[in-house]
């Protein structure tokens, strides 16, 4: 487990990388840096203060009532500019980190949009969340560790000049102590690393088992795995408390403690060194009090930075996390940099097009078809014969390596991503809701959409039928996943939302498998419709779907085995005509 922890040298990039991210906001950690420099002096000036009012006027009693009020005015102006320079200094460093929390969780959030299907393939969602959430915001904790170490630095140091100047071999008595104390540093670096990957590790788990218990709480309630489930979760969980433990174990060990300690043997020495000396010469009681506070000054900050210690550990380890994510190279398929073509008819050409989802196993080989402009092309096979991957590299959801794929006679990496988005609609088997009401679902945050178009894209495939039926109508709220509504309910609104945008080229993934055989009906006359006019390429389950396809390509295994019209496939008695017969025997 310890071959787990993070070498020193690799954190030190990933601090480095990390600290990139407040560049855009150095003037507020400047004006922090500032004020923690004014800090450290203000802090060496007020026990200056005490020690002249000690052995000046106190201890040989000639303090007046003016000097005695005067110099409480003056510590008490002291220590009101100490609060408002500490504030200043908090406040500024606190909206920097804030604001650069902001600026990591914004790129991170446009990064996974750039990410290609394959890396949300390999990737539990659970995961994802944990790194956009609470690996991100531990970054925050992260800046702020600089915050200590800088004000530390300043009183530190400063600690140590005033100490010189009043005392020198005391001083060097008090920074003996800072050997062992880089030594502590140098091996909690070294040793706790680990501790924090196995708990962000652990945590993400943690995230993945919620999310997934929450998504399928249906299916555990079914199936009556909530036992298991609450068991899986309790082990989980377990986990996580024991990292968390170590970790407290680690901190305790390393942290205050030892910097605790290590002051206690500091001021034991200074106060016998003064011992000493005061059996040779007088000692001013102002100048131990000075030097007493110095040397607290010098030790409060380090129990503060070793604290913080711990910030930054886990904050590497979430910084790790999250370039996993920024330097991750399962990028969506990228177009030519000059491309700049228009679709305009929306013929469509596969040609010698093979794929492979890994690299190594193909799943589709070798092929090779034209769909004619207003044609509709349909795509039959088995389970697994390759139906989704045709649909999954036209839309340049993966990237094909072999062959090549037109569009109006055009390869289609020639054709910017918005012109592909805007020409080509979609519709999936499982139709995605999101939380609002139905207008903002078929418009689907497009502004230049109108309620006009809207209604007419929802009355063009029949859902105006429910629709109407709603209360608020159009403006009905739809919950997470849109649940209140039935499968053919949300698959209608899906129909409506691709008519809407009026593209050039449809692509129906199944679309009607989840409808049931009355909604069906509602929606073959808008289906019909919907293709007039349009390149439309129809993954079907129901052959009923595509009887009247211009043409239908028949898969098995990757390969096209069989093309023709519905009633050619029928008359060779192939691998069409054993599946229509099927479904007419599971009809009748």
């Amino acid at each position: 487990m310890w071959s787990q922890s993070i070498p020193v040298k690799e954190q030190s990039q990933i601090i480095k990388r990390m600290l990139k991210f407040s560049l855009p906001f150095k003037g507020l950690f400047i004006s922090a840096i500032l004020t923690s420099a004014a800090l450290a002096i203000v802090n060496i000036l007020l026990p200056k203060l005490l020690q002249v009012f000690m052995d000046k006027y106190l201890t040989v009693r000639t303090g007046t009532t003016r000097v005695i009020l005067g110099f409480a005015a003056l510590y008490l102006m002291g220590t009101i500019l100490k609060a408002i320079l500490q504030f200043t200094s908090n406040y500024t460093y606190s909206v920097g980190a804030e604001k650069s929390l902001e600026s990591v969780r914004e790129q991170l959030f446009r990064k996974l949009h750039t990410l290609g299907m394959r890396y949300f393939d390999l990737t539990p969602a659970g995961s994802i969340v944990s790194r956009v959430t609470n690996d991100t915001m531990t970054i925050m904790d992260f800046l702020q560790v600089f915050a200590s170490i800088l004000t530390g630095t300043f009183a530190i140091v400063s600690a140590f000049i005033a100490m010189h100047a009043l005392n020198a071999r005391g001083s060097w008595l008090v920074l003996a102590f800072l050997p062992l104390l880089l030594l502590a540093i140098w091996y909690y670096a070294k040793y706790s690393s680990w501790v924090y990957r196995k708990m962000r590790e652990k945590l993400s788990e943690l995230n993945i088992k919620l999310n997934e218990s929450i998504e399928g709480m249906s299916i555990i309630r079914q199936f009556r795995q909530e036992k298991r489930i609450s068991q899986e979760f309790e082990k989980t969980n377990g986990e996580y408390l024991a990292t968390r433990k170590a970790m407290i174990r680690t901190n305790s060990l390393l942290l205050s403690s030892l910097i605790n300690l290590l002051y206690a043997l500091a001021l034991t020495l200074v106060l016998g060194q003064f011992g000493l000396l005061s059996q040779h010469q007088f000692v001013e009681a102002g100048v131990i009090y000075a030097f007493t506070t110095y040397v607290a000054n010098f030790f409060n900050p380090m129990s503060d930075m070793m604290d913080s210690l711990s910030a930054l550990q886990d904050g590497v380890v979430a910084g790790k996390r999250i370039f996993r994510i920024l330097d991750d190279d399962h990028l969506t398929p990228q177009q030519h940099p000059d491309a700049a073509g228009t679709i305009e008819t929306g013929e469509i050409e596969f040609r010698h097009v093979s794929f492979s989802y890994d690299g190594q196993h193909e799943i589709l080989h070798d092929v090779s078809f034209v769909a004619k402009p207003g044609e509709t092309v349909g795509i039959v096979g088995h389970t697994g014969s390759g139906k989704s991957s045709i649909i999954n590299i036209m839309m340049r959801f993966y990237e094909f390596y072999q062959g090549q794929i037109l569009i109006d006679g055009r390869d289609i990496k020639d054709y910017p991503m918005p012109e592909l988005r805007r020409k080509m609609g979609l519709v999936l088997q499982d139709s995605f809701m999101f939380y609002g009401d139905v207008a903002s679902n078929i418009r689907l945050f497009n502004p230049k959409i109108t309620d006009a178009e809207i209604e007419a894209a929802a009355e063009f495939v029949q859902a105006d039928t429910f629709i109407n039926q709603l209360t608020n109508r159009y403006h009905a709220r739809v919950i997470e996943g849109g649940t209140q509504f039935s499968s053919g309910q949300r698959q209608l609104i899906s129909f409506a939302r691709t008519v809407v945008t009026n593209p050039k080229i449809l692509v129906l993934d199944e679309a009607t498998a989840n409808i049931d055989t009355e909604t069906e009906s509602l929606i073959q006359e808008g289906l019909r419709r919907i293709r007039r006019g349009r390149t439309t390429i129809a993954i079907a389950h129901r052959l009923s779907t595509i009887k009247d396809a211009e043409q239908i390509i028949v898969l098995d295994a990757g390969k096209i085995v069989e093309h023709g019209t519905h009633d050619q496939l029928l008359a060779q008695h192939g691998r069409y005509y054993q599946l229509y017969q099927l479904q007419q025997g599971q009809t009748e």
